[in-house]
């Protein structure tokens, strides 16, 4: 009997091997990138847990396919649970876009946690130092100790210029815009 499922096996071996070797990997690279970058020690662990949910899933789908489920019956379970998941996340569409903003925010933003930036806004101009980055939301405290919590995909949108802590202390108004062209 254990040799009529010796190929599942053997493959199901494999892929966990794979998957463990990949996570190890990615987080070895992601410290690697910290220490060159000296990002800090919070975003770190959220980002390996990103990859990490990545790579379940990618080994799930593996498993299944490696074992032979019959597809069928999957996807018209997997179709009832994503209808029901989309139904349920259709008004919080951008969960998925901030946690894409904070993974681009880590890797590539120009500011980091310490920095005092402002947020060019027409509307609600923002100058802050960036207390911590998380996953969903970025929290700015302001010169006069407000925190603002700001959500990582509006942070990618607007203009965003890093200051020095001796300019944020000035008294400037924030640049007014005509929007004649």
């Amino acid at each position: 009997m254990l040799l009529t499922y010796l190929p599942q096996i053997i493959g199901t071996l494999i892929t966990i091997a794979i998957i463990t070797v990949l996570k190890l990997v990615t987080k070895r690279i992601v410290i690697k990138y910290k220490h060159i970058t000296q990002k800090f020690e919070a975003r770190i662990s959220q980002v390996i847990r990103i990859f990490n949910i990545f790579y379940n899933l990618a080994g799930l789908i593996v498993l299944i396919v490696i074992w032979g489920v019959d597809t069928r019956n999957l996807f018209v379970a997997l179709s009832s649970i994503f209808a029901v998941i989309g139904v349920a996340l259709f008004a919080q569409w951008s969960i998925l876009s901030n946690i894409t903003a904070g993974i681009i925010i880590y890797f590539s933003a120009p500011f980091k946690i310490g920095d005092y930036i402002r947020i060019l806004d027409k509307d609600m101009p923002i100058e802050a130092r960036i207390e911590d980055i998380f996953t969903f939301y970025t929290h700015l405290r302001t010169r006069d100790g407000g925190v603002h919590i700001f959500p990582n995909s509006l942070l990618l949108q607007k203009a965003v210029s890093v200051i020095e802590e001796d300019e944020s202390k000035s008294d400037d108004q924030f640049p007014t815009f005509n929007n004649a062209y």
